[in-house]
């Protein structure tokens, strides 16, 4: 017959050794908010940082991303579509996605559709595209900061 035994967390079944800590568990909801984070930051700019309780730094993330993405939208800068071919068109495709939420409700309201025809709409649409890096590093940053790799 065998007996278990309790040792510290750890429960022995004869040789095999069946191991549930509250650490594994904290561990993977760690895991599920750090992901959570990372999707929140990425939908919408600073809601990340906001829900780590950076209130500075995601209000700073907030007003510049979204300050950048209207300026954008008001030099008639170019929202870009995934259905082209062309490898500059794609990346800068990848830029505008990193804009989340702002960027699908740009695609919804049919803003920044119009071809380039003035110098300042260049311009703009390179705004549009470093707002979405921008909030991409910023989604990143957020969920570094959940892991625990970085330290505020």
């Amino acid at each position: 017959m065998v007996v278990p035994r309790l040792r510290t967390g750890i429960i022995e079944y004869g040789m095999t050794t069946k191991v549930q800590t509250s650490a594994q568990a904290a561990e993977k909801s760690n895991s599920m908010q750090a992901l959570v984070v990372l999707v929140a930051g990425w939908l919408v700019p600073g809601v990340g940082h906001f829900l780590l309780k950076k209130w500075i730094r995601g209000s700073l993330l907030l007003v510049s991303i979204a300050s950048m993405f209207a300026i954008g939208l008001a030099l008639k800068g170019k929202i870009y579509s995934p259905n082209t071919g062309d490898l500059l068109d794609i990346l800068n495709f990848a830029g505008d996605l990193g804009n989340g939420l702002f960027y699908l409700i740009a695609k919804a309201l049919d803003l920044g559709q119009g071809s380039v025809q003035i110098a300042v709409a260049d311009y703009g649409t390179k705004f549009i595209v470093v707002a979405g890096l921008l909030n991409v590093i910023s989604a990143v940053d957020a969920h570094s900061l959940a892991t625990g790799r970085k330290r505020s």
